[in-house]
């Protein structure tokens, strides 16, 4: 893992002194190379040594559900060109961490058991930053085991107030 990293950190790091004020918009298409280069597949077909740089560029940039401006595409085929296709989502979660860390916020995950909409999202974003104390940029994971209730992960800081938490608990304590 610590290798991985090793060898994002300077794509990260690059990406981000070339963006500027404009790393908004280079997370966006960035998220979604990561999770395109996710894929085992897509990893296998670009490890082989058959495959051309092109042959993987063109499948990366096709199955894009955005298209890539000048900038995202010179970056995805210098990352191509040298054999990093599978550290792109390690790129990604550096660079956002850059960008996390510039503009003073965090990342924060919720999980909830059923789909929140905007004005849901809005409140609970105020409640979390006050409870944390600090601005979050909160990203929404569905869990339908959770029953009902969220379950916030911020860092290593994590705030269950879960059905299935409390169930959990009831259980701990009934068994005691």
């Amino acid at each position: 893992m610590a290798e991985i990293a090793t060898i994002a950190r300077p794509y990260a790091e690059a990406l981000f002194k070339a963006t500027g004020n404009g790393a908004a918009s280079v997370t966006v298409w960035l998220d979604e190379l990561a999770a395109v280069a996710a894929n085992e597949q897509l990893r296998q077909f670009a490890d082989n040594p058959k495959s051309t740089a092109d042959q993987v560029y063109g499948l990366v940039a096709g199955v894009m559900k955005s298209s890539l401006d000048a900038n995202a595409q010179n970056f995805l085929r210098t990352v191509i060109e040298n054999g990093r296709l599978a550290v792109l989502p390690e790129i990604a979660a550096q660079f956002r961490a850059l960008k996390n860390a510039q503009q003073g916020a965090f990342d924060a995950v919720v999980h909830s058991a059923f789909p929140l909409d905007a004005s849901a999202l809005a409140d609970l974003s105020s409640v979390l930053e006050k409870r944390f104390g600090r601005k979050l940029n909160l990203q929404v994971e569905l869990q339908p085991e959770l029953i009902g209730g969220i379950r916030v992960v911020v860092g290593d800081e994590v705030l269950d107030t879960s059905v299935k938490a409390r169930l959990e608990q009831m259980k701990v304590a009934l068994t005691a």
